[in-house]
């Protein structure tokens, strides 16, 4: 079947990139791990997205069976460990422990729930009469600012992972339409979206980047009380 294995080729170069920053970033293989063994959880929403929002071919057609199938786990493993860890790749950033002081502030009581917002919001604003994939870029994004709220510090981090992300995640969009034409109006639903088109990507998938980039880029430093720091160079006389 033509595009058959489209999808689990997308899916596993994904995790050839994460496998190359996981043995590039020794300091961050901890959180890859986290991380994405947490998103890889979200493969498993599929059936909501299946088929108002795409329908892909998937291997043994589970996707089109059950709404199930084993890219998405895949998928949603490898960018949850490569959204927490390439802003600090990129810039050459360690994790340190946020001080007793910081953690005593008041706005880090309800942090968790921050974090945990996009979820419960989920489910009342699936239910109105739109496509699947909007409330899931709402959700991100409030999960975003909730962050923000709670850790000002990340703003950065929030901002630059998000654009970083979206950068990528674009560029393996790009990748998709070069070696597969054909396959993102075959197998999205462009009639339930917007429509619109920046260099033949669906503008849904554009969002998406960015606000996966955004929300993930901090989820591990609300959760294991850190901040990313800039590494010193070491000179001789400091390796001695």
């Amino acid at each position: 079947m033509k595009y058959h294995y489209v999808w689990l080729a997308w899916s596993g170069a994904f995790l050839l990139l994460w496998v190359g920053i996981y043995l590039a970033t020794p300091g961050h293989r901890t959180v890859m791990w986290r991380t994405s063994f947490a998103t890889a959880l979200l493969g498993f929403t599929e059936p909501i997205f299946i088929p108002r929002y795409w329908n892909p071919p998937s291997l043994f057609e589970l996707a089109r069976r059950t709404g199930f199938d084993i890219e998405s786990v895949i998928f949603a493993f490898a960018i949850g460990g490569i959204g927490s860890a390439l802003y600090d790749t990129l810039t050459r950033r360690k994790f340190a422990a946020v001080g007793s002081v910081e953690r005593s502030k008041s706005r880090h009581r309800l942090h968790r729930w921050a974090l945990l917002i996009p979820y419960f919001l989920f489910v009342p604003l699936y239910f109105l009469s739109w496509n699947p994939i909007y409330p899931s870029l709402l959700c991100l994004l409030i999960g975003s600012i909730a962050s923000v709220i709670c850790r000002p510090d990340l703003r950065r981090r929030t901002v630059i992972g998000g654009l970083l992300f979206l950068g990528l995640y674009g560029a393996f969009m790009l990748g998709l339409r070069w070696f597969s034409p054909g396959y993102i109006e075959q197998v999205w639903n462009l009639r339930e979206l917007s429509g619109i088109l920046i260099a033949g990507i669906p503008l849904e998938e554009l969002l998406f980047g960015l606000a996966f980039g955004m929300y993930w880029t901090g989820v591990y430093e609300h959760l294991a009380w850190t901040v990313t720091v800039a590494r010193l160079r070491s000179g001789p006389h400091e390796r001695r």
